[in-house]
């Protein structure tokens, strides 16, 4: 299960970074409306992983895997 954990924090840190790197070259990118699909994108990938994380926690704390 850590590989899964694993997985989904770098999908998050992925989807921050489309985020920030669209920002930084909304100047580059020719055309707004991919700029903002790329920031969407980003944001959707951030709470749809955060989200299986939580869940992962969650599910390993009432089973006690921790340990």
């Amino acid at each position: 299960m850590n590989r899964f954990a694993a997985l989904f924090l770098s999908a998050i840190l992925a989807g921050f970074a489309l985020i920030i790197v669209t920002d930084l070259a909304a100047s580059f990118i020719t055309s707004a409306a991919i700029a903002n699909l790329l920031i969407a994108v980003g944001a959707i990938a951030v709470i749809v992983f955060a989200l299986a994380l939580l869940y992962l926690a969650v599910r390993a704390l009432f089973r006690k895997e921790w340990t």
